[in-house]
């Protein structure tokens, strides 16, 4: 039987961040909770410098979102619904821990150190069909436009 206590320690930080080095996206979660089905899910999002998460909102399922640093920093925007950055926070440093964020808000974190990594909680379950809705005024993950924009973001902090 597996045990039900799982620590959050420096070498789960490493492995985490080991398998996000060789991601394609530059990212990767460690799961704590069992399956898709579960309510909450909570996971570790360990980031590498550059990998780009399309600005989306979970409000068609609406869900809060929290997201605590354990190392790094993420810079953190949030966007009004024509895509104009409406507020702009650097998650792990001055004190800034973490966030809440309402559900409903567009939004997308990325990198500012070589690696980050922040502890996350959003409402199960997980449904791809529901999950989240991608900003129409952003390019999406893999088109060759995304650089440019996470550079333009970056550039604003």
């Amino acid at each position: 039987m597996a045990s039900s206590v799982q620590l959050i320690d420096e070498a789960l930080l490493e492995a985490t961040l080991a398998r996000a080095a060789v991601s394609p996206r530059g990212r990767m979660n460690h799961n704590f909770h069992p399956d898709l089905a579960s309510n909450p899910h909570r996971f570790l999002n360990a980031w590498t410098r550059g990998s780009y998460a399309a600005p989306h909102r979970h409000l068609q399922v609406p869900k809060p979102e929290s997201f605590v640093m354990l190392r790094g920093e993420l810079a953190l925007f949030v966007f009004d619904d024509a895509g104009a950055v409406t507020e702009r926070h650097i998650l792990g440093r001055g004190g800034v821990l973490g966030v809440d964020l309402a559900p409903g808000l567009w939004h997308t974190v990325a990198a500012l150190t070589e690696t980050a990594v922040c502890f996350e909680v959003k409402a199960g379950p997980y449904d791809a069909a529901t999950d989240k809705e991608f900003a129409p005024w952003a390019p999406r993950e893999g088109d060759p436009a995304a650089a440019r924009y996470l550079a333009a973001l970056l550039s604003q902090i």
